[in-house]
């Protein structure tokens, strides 16, 4: 069984990790066991593209960051201790507070927020010129 009372907490830690994204980017859902959010980019289809977010489950707190998926040398960075909990390719789930760890996400989280918000990956995504990654 999972001891989810450091839940609230991990959540509260992985939501401040996007606190310097903010005025980038759209809100689109928030509560004290998550949040979710999407680029000011609007993509030919009318959608937005997912940024990232977190997401309070049963058994963990998920950190959803989109640029894991699109940019996958960002990965091969990490860890092991993070690599660890990657569920996927842009999800990592957190039990407790691992301070060390946060700091890691932190700074691979800034990483990707310059590549997702550079101008060529805007302008490739809005272009329809989208290579699939194997």
């Amino acid at each position: 069984m999972v001891d989810k009372s450091e839940f609230k907490a991990v959540a509260r830690e992985l939501k401040g990790i996007f606190k310097p994204y903010l005025k980038k980017l759209i809100v689109v859902s928030e509560s004290d066991t998550g949040i979710y959010l999407d680029t000011k980019v609007v993509l030919k289809n009318k959608h937005r593209i997912f940024f990232g977010g977190v997401r309070t489950e049963k058994a963990y707190v998920s950190f959803h960051l989109m640029a894991l998926y699109c940019f996958p040398e960002l990965s091969k960075s990490m860890s092991p201790a993070l690599k660890k909990r990657m569920q996927g390719k842009a999800c990592l789930n957190f039990t407790t507070v691992d301070k060390t760890l946060l700091k890691e996400l932190r700074e691979l989280t800034k990483l990707g927020a310059a590549k997702f918000m550079s101008k060529e990956f805007v302008a490739m995504v809005t272009s329809g010129n989208i290579k699939e990654s194997a």
